[in-house]
């Protein structure tokens, strides 16, 4: 796979659901893993006040001087957060539970929606060379999540595989249309991820199903199973395609990314 530059401002991803436990942020840390692997340059922009995409890619908690909370709330340049991770081509912008009162401290704000969005189109911050921007949305549709919806130009879901996974995506679905409407008429759909597959299980395997007849081609060809090294990676603070390479987990992860990679080059988001 080449590493060249996709282009002159790089792609920007929103891992979001509002449901929690679905592997969002472990979706977000590993893809950015993926790709960097084939040679991309990845940000990680974590402003889910739990921080644990920051954690997972080897951000100590007591590093975090600043972090997302002051690009937002403080006016502090992307640029001057953003860290070196534990895993060679990929950035963060790290979080920390300043961020749980974000939804507060931003309602007074003319551009509370737009505050992301602005950052990630400074000039300094474009001439960085990033490829992809990978952002980790809170398990809410809060005004932070708002704002990665308004700064990306697509959303990537996360769908656990379990009984009413798919009643949970409505208010999603309907929050998009609406940035869609107002505020980020480019925003579309990355794709559908099915996380936490098992093929042994019946329900597992009828929920993949229901997702797919329902929303067809939105659907990733790539599920990502249940894998223990999966879970193992993050108390290492690293990705699972790192914590062991070769496992189950590893390879989806791979695969998700050249599906993101060729979706890409085709033009096929939603």
């Amino acid at each position: 796979m080449s590493d060249a530059p996709l282009g002159s401002r790089p792609r920007i991803i929103s891992i979001a659901n509002q449901k929690g436990g679905v592997g969002k942020t472990t979706t977000t840390i590993n893809l950015a893993a993926g790709l960097s692997e084939f040679g991309y340059k990845v940000l990680v922009i974590d402003i889910d006040p739990q921080g644990n995409a920051s954690t997972g890619l080897g951000v100590s908690p007591e590093s975090r001087t600043q972090t997302s909370y002051d690009l937002l709330l403080e006016q502090a340049m992307l640029m001057d957060l953003i860290r070196e991770s534990s895993v060679a081509g990929i950035f963060v912008c790290p979080a920390n539970a300043d961020l749980a009162s974000a939804d507060i401290d931003l309602v007074t704000s003319e551009k509370r929606s737009f505050l992301l969005s602005d950052a990630v189109q400074e000039a300094s911050f474009l001439a960085a060379g990033f490829d992809f921007v990978l952002i980790d949305c809170p398990p809410s549709l809060s005004l932070l999540t708002v704002n990665a919806l308004v700064a990306a130009e697509s959303v990537l879901i996360p769908l656990q595989s379990e009984f009413f996974a798919l009643e949970g995506l409505s208010q999603l679905m309907l929050t998009i249309r609406d940035i869609r409407k107002s505020a980020n008429p480019r925003l579309r759909i990355e794709g559908v991820l099915v996380t936490m597959t098992d093929s042994r299980n019946r329900l597992s395997q009828q929920v993949e199903a229901d997702a797919r007849a329902n929303l067809g081609d939105m659907v990733f060809s790539t599920t990502i199973p249940r894998n223990v090294r999966v879970s193992e990676a993050p108390s290492y603070a690293l990705p699972v395609l790192q914590y062991d390479p070769t496992s189950k987990g590893a390879e989806a992860y791979r695969r998700l990314s050249l599906e993101i990679i060729s979706r890409r080059s085709n033009g096929q988001a939603a």
